[in-house]
């Protein structure tokens, strides 16, 4: 795929603590993770972005680090994680790994020196304030859980901050130690092998905190002395970043006012998220239309990286009040599937009641869509959440592998499992499980490998152009097109409930031979385009044309 192999990606995220236990201690490990590579690769999985992989206290599922140039022993050593890349890049799969640098663990060799003494090397390296700032209690990311952005340290006799929970100071970014720090830890896991980085919160990373300012200043720059860094050391490295902001401000995370791709590769496309689930509890493809429409252009070499199910909550607050209500009333009614007065905590095949056409028609439409696909770890089998564990830990139950004891994930006393495993109700390990779907033709595990197959062979959605094909369509039908030097693919998805019938006679000059690629069902071939059969949450992708040069 070349320099740009992240626009024709799919990116697979995973916990390996969750993922698949060797050794039977109950935590998984990156051995657990080697030998499950195969059935990554089946899927059609060509990048892996793990979640944390650091030594930390674990208050905060590893976001919370205390060295940053170690494996988590509890997953095993740098050995280990040698091998895990050299065993995912024979099967083809490049390994990404979250970059965790907006702060440190407050029991992290840094922080512990700062705290210290004025006069300790590392005292430069957090964000101190002498008096009480008047933002102390502005800006928290976590409402309900977090009461403030600036503790008081006793030690320290000074206030410091931390835009997460307390026991998490950020980072002075400001301070050009710091910065060359931050290069050294990333020189450090490319030249192990990793293929790039997952940054977290990068809106904070590049924030030039002011004690009292509750809009402090950002840095752009720093962004475009990261790619600079990244790309000298390796020239195919990608930087997918985290950046939940305002439509207008995510350009600047891609590139300069100049217009040149010189800072992030990937950004998640939250906006489009927030936008999808939207139109799934209403049934309207609209607010889709009006994110793929209000989507800022990108330099060439951009990339959006789209999503339903991430590694947190499903974020809705990119939706006006009205709008997140809906999605509540649809998605999350009852309290407890709620979480920070913005998101939902669930997985999403119970969030659509199970309903697999539902299920199939929502990631049929995300992975047709502009972008890079990124897919939850138990997805592709349907998994459900654990709603008695507290925050977002409901959705990072242990992967469910077979009907054996712990869902096969570890060979544990279940006491001693990270999580326990989900054993009751329609989504326990006994029904869903990934050795009950692999001898399942029809089942989602299997839908789901049709699919990413079929994706695989379209490279015009992720690295071409989107359009929404603007002509009357029937309620809930959304159409859109991918245009690319290979040739072009049309998609229709059907939000609504009743079998229906579109027109695209429109594009009958186009078409050559036009056939369904992925279809909910046989329809019976393609014809003139002028009575497309669509069944209710139907869905068809349709090679309209290709192009026999390439």
């Amino acid at each position: 795929m070349g320099d740009r192999w992240y626009s024709e990606a799919v990116v697979y995220c995973l916990d390996i603590d969750t993922f698949a236990d060797s050794d039977g201690d109950g935590v998984g490990d990156i051995r657990g993770l080697i030998g499950r590579l195969d059935y990554l690769a089946r899927l059609g999985v060509t990048c892996l972005w793990l979640h944390p992989i650091h030594p930390s206290p674990n208050k905060d599922d590893g976001y919370d680090v205390t060295d940053f140039y170690n494996v988590d022993p509890r997953f095993g050593t740098l050995g280990d994680f040698a091998e895990l890349l050299h065993q995912a890049q024979n099967r083809g799969i490049r390994v990404i790994i979250d970059l965790v640098v907006n702060h440190t663990s407050d029991e992290h060799p840094w922080f512990v020196s700062a705290r210290s003494s004025p006069d300790s090397p590392y005292r430069d390296w957090y964000v101190w304030s002498e008096h009480e700032p008047a933002d102390r209690h502005q800006g928290m990311v976590f409402p309900g859980e977090q009461h403030e952005t600036w503790t008081y340290d006793r030690s320290a006799k000074a206030w410091y901050y931390h835009r997460f929970y307390k026991y998490q100071p950020d980072l002075n970014m400001t301070n050009p130690q710091v910065r060359a720090e931050v290069k050294k830890i990333m020189s450090f896991w490319l030249q192990l092998g990793v293929a790039g980085f997952r940054m977290d919160a990068v809106p904070f990373i590049i924030e030039r905190t002011e004690p009292g300012n509750a809009n402090s200043p950002k840095d752009f720059e720093f962004l475009t002395e990261l790619r600079q860094h990244v790309q000298w050391r390796r020239g195919d490295a990608v930087l997918l970043a985290e950046a939940n902001v305002e439509p207008d401000e995510l350009p600047q995370f891609f590139g300069d006012a100049g217009g040149s791709a010189n800072r992030v590769h990937m950004l998640f496309d939250f906006m489009l998220n927030g936008r999808l689930m939207l139109a799934l509890a209403r049934q309207d493809p609209e607010p889709v239309v009006e994110a793929l429409r209000d989507t800022p252009a990108l330099p060439e070499g951009g990339q959006w990286a789209t999503f339903l199910r991430n590694h947190d909550e499903i974020d809705l607050s990119r939706l006006t009040a009205e709008q997140r209500n809906q999605v509540y009333e649809q998605f999350g009614p009852d309290e407890d599937m709620r979480i920070y007065d913005r998101g939902i905590r669930r997985r999403f095949a119970p969030m659509l009641g199970n309903d697999r056409r539902r299920i199939e028609l929502a990631y049929a439409l995300q992975f047709s869509l502009r972008g890079t696909p990124v897919l939850r770890y138990g997805e592709e089998i349907g998994m459900g959440e654990d709603l008695s564990l507290p925050g977002r830990e409901a959705i990072r139950t242990p992967m469910q592998w077979s009907y054996q004891p712990n869902a096969g994930f570890s060979d544990a006393d279940p006491e001693k499992l990270v999580r326990p495993v989900i054993d009751k109700g329609e989504f326990s390990y006994e029904k869903v499980n990934v050795t009950a779907q692999r001898s399942d033709r029809q089942s989602l595990l299997a839908w789901f490998e049709r699919m990413i197959g079929t994706l695989r062979e379209a490279p015009e959605i992720g690295s071409g152009s989107t359009t929404h094909i603007d002509v009357p369509m029937p309620p809930g039908v959304l159409a859109h097109r991918a245009d690319g030097p290979t040739g072009t693919m049309v998609f229709l998805h059907n939000l609504g409930t009743e079998d229906t019938m579109v027109d695209l006679s429109l594009l009958q000059p186009e078409a050559d031979l036009p056939i369904d690629t992925l279809a909910d069902r046989d329809y019976g071939g393609v014809g003139k385009l002028d009575a497309l059969k669509l069944s209710g949450y139907g869905y068809r992708w349709i090679r309209l044309c290709r192009n026999r040069t390439r």
